[in-house]
């Protein structure tokens, strides 16, 4: 007879303001020889971030004293602004069709859920009447302007975009993979695509610490369209790049070499690989992290890998964007959650129907544990 496993659940077992937590203790009685597995459980619902400056990396000698970088979390408590944004490119051959709804959709979805005034919210979307609501390139930039105008410690800017996206040639250096993010305005045939440093530019560098910047990228290849440096994965933890995973395709041409007897070739394919991989992955990140880390409480939910595709589809009869269906649903169920815990709600939720896997970044390395607040 196979018994099940006896659940014990083990007092606090570790207490800060933060993460009360208790220990979940499983012993399986039906193995041999006796295994017990120790889990630590957060207590209740996620805790609000902590007010206090915080600190992280190195610390180094500066013209008076030793510095580190530093950031401050939102409390999401002061000035609300939204800058939504949906392109079908009605009529032109790339036409999408939830683009439009979705922008729609988290408007409504942000004055319910987190009290955003429409007065305050701005919405770009290619059915709009009046000219200076149409999402041209000059209207998106100008729109991202306002959004962060006169931004404060404690304030909550919402940005989001659904249309398409895509990938151009990296120019500085970055971008691990070589390319930058970009997303296209309805005028992108005679006015170009807008970039992702462009936009971190805008919308990230110029904030305070403590102002909240949440944005949401419902389109291809928006892994890092804002180019926030920490990428977290669904266990909370910081992504660090995959050297083994981008090394495939030069291993499989070295072992090509050593199979025709090519010596030469094989010893040249790995020590470029050793030298471009590594390198240039490790430079690209160090760029990253040195250029694009803020004091802002900066972060970005995206639909997909940079080398994925999102989907524009339908979900209860209506035309949407995967991501944004999925983002607006999984708060619905449960707006109580942590940053990872939504992130794998998000994951769940799509992961029924679609291959794209979203992402979550930060312009600072964060306690993925704590409450998402907007």
């Amino acid at each position: 007879m196979v018994h099940p496993p006896r659940l014990l659940r083990v007092g606090k077992a570790l207490h800060n303001s933060c993460h009360p937590q208790v220990l979940l203790v499983i012993i399986h009685r039906h193995l041999d020889p006796l295994v017990v597995m120790v889990h630590l459980l957060p207590s209740g619902p996620p805790q609000r971030p902590p007010y206090d400056q915080q600190f992280y990396g190195p610390q180094m000698q500066g013209p008076n004293q030793m510095q580190q970088s530093s950031f401050q979390y939102s409390q999401c408590n002061g000035k609300k602004k939204a800058l939504c944004i949906g392109i079908n490119y009605l009529g032109q051959p790339e036409e999408l069709h939830g683009c439009i709804n979705d922008a729609n959709n988290i408007k409504r979805f942000l004055a319910t859920q987190f009290g955003y005034k429409e007065e305050d919210m701005v919405i770009l979307t290619d059915d709009a009447r009046d000219q200076r609501q149409a999402p041209t390139q000059q209207n998106i930039l100008r729109a991202m302007e306002w959004l962060v105008r006169d931004a404060r410690a404690n304030d909550s800017l919402f940005f989001h975009y659904s249309g398409h996206g895509g990938q151009t040639e990296d120019k500085d250096g970055d971008e691990d993979d070589g390319y930058d993010e970009v997303i296209f305005p309805v005028d992108f045939k005679e006015k170009g695509h807008i970039v992702d440093d462009l936009m971190h530019d805008i919308m990230v560098k110029r904030l305070p610490p403590g102002c909240r910047l949440t944005a949401i990228f419902d389109s291809c290849h928006s892994g890092s369209a804002l180019d926030l440096p920490f990428i977290y994965s669904t266990e909370g933890k910081i992504k660090e790049p995959n050297l083994a995973a981008e090394a495939g395709q030069s291993l499989m041409s070295a072992v090509a070499s050593y199979a025709r007897g090519d010596m030469g070739g094989v010893f040249s394919t790995v020590t470029g690989l050793i030298k471009t991989v590594r390198v240039d992955k490790q430079k690209a990140e160090t760029i990253c992290r040195t250029t694009k880390t803020s004091p802002a409480d900066c972060i970005s939910w995206s639909g997909c890998k940079d080398s994925q595709t999102s989907s524009d589809t339908e979900e209860a009869g209506r035309a949407t964007g995967a991501m944004s269906y999925a983002f607006i649903k999984a708060l619905k169920d449960n707006p109580q959650q942590s940053y990872q815990q939504l992130l794998n709600s998000i994951r769940v939720i799509l992961r029924a129907k679609y291959s794209q896997k979203p992402q979550l970044s930060s312009s600072h390395p964060m306690d993925t544990n704590l409450l998402f607040i907007a």
